[in-house]
């Protein structure tokens, strides 16, 4: 039976790859997992209207994404913490105090989005990177302050 996959199949194939598979593999698995459907005329169409609409939405994802990076690479944002001896801060600053800071600013991203290798511990400016999109990378001034 010949199906086209409607999603990434481990050890079978890619998302739209036109396949032939056993047919108790497709109708007992495939087809109600809503992982493939049956290869035929109108399914090729289908899939296209498909295809249509998620280069739609992955345009516009960008786009935002393209309009999110140049407010963050605008931003310097200033984080204070207490200081022990010379520029050791007590505690660190990770993710969730660079999310709220930027949630000030107007911007809101997920934790992960952040790439923080570790947390900052010394006082001083740090340049992290923000992936908000696989294409698109924004850079973030953070200066870690004394209070």
């Amino acid at each position: 039976m010949k199906v086209i996959l409607l999603k990434d199949v481990d050890k079978l194939g890619k998302e739209g790859s036109v396949l032939e598979v056993k047919e108790g593999y497709a109708r007992n698995f495939l087809v109600p997992q809503k992982l493939a459907i049956k290869a035929t005329k109108d399914s090729f169409r289908e899939i296209e209207e498909i295809k249509k609409r998620k280069g739609k939405i992955e345009e516009k994802t960008k786009k935002e994404a393209a309009e999110l990076k140049a407010k963050i690479d605008s931003l310097s944002l200033t984080i204070t913490q207490e200081v022990k001896d010379g520029e050791e801060i007590y505690g660190s600053v990770g993710e969730q105090q660079i999310i709220k800071a930027l949630k000030e600013e107007g911007v809101i991203i997920e934790k992960d989005k952040i790439d923080l290798p570790e947390p900052i511990k010394k006082l001083g400016v740090y340049n992290l990177k923000v992936k908000l999109h696989p294409a698109i990378e924004a850079n973030l001034r953070v200066w870690v302050m004394k209070k």
